[in-house]
């Protein structure tokens, strides 16, 4: 009998594998940049999944603080994805050359 604990890990492995999946074949930057926010939600799953499984709440504490850099992230992709559109006019992430020499 599979434990409630272990359907969320699977679960979260699932989120995960779909958003790798999703981050390593799209070439839009906007749809990559969602799928590293799925994977990072799938890592927030398994982290208070395992706090639960402990009885601590250190995996929620940590969990706190990897939304609050998800948030910032987020912000800051914002802007990085105006001015790469403003630039080139467009989201492909082929058409870019910055770290090209």
């Amino acid at each position: 009998m599979i434990a409630q604990y272990e359907l969320y890990i699977i679960l979260s492995f699932i989120i995960f594998a779909i958003g790798a999946a999703g981050a390593l074949t799209r070439r839009n930057v906007i749809v990559i940049f969602m799928c590293i926010e799925i994977m990072l939600n799938a890592v927030n799953l398994a982290l208070v999944t395992f706090s639960r499984m402990n009885q601590s709440l250190d995996g929620a504490y940590m969990v706190l603080f990897i939304m609050a850099v998800a948030a910032a992230e987020a912000a800051v992709g914002l802007a990085i994805f105006i001015l790469l559109f403003r630039k080139h006019g467009t989201l492909d992430v082929e058409k870019f050359s910055l770290m090209k020499w």
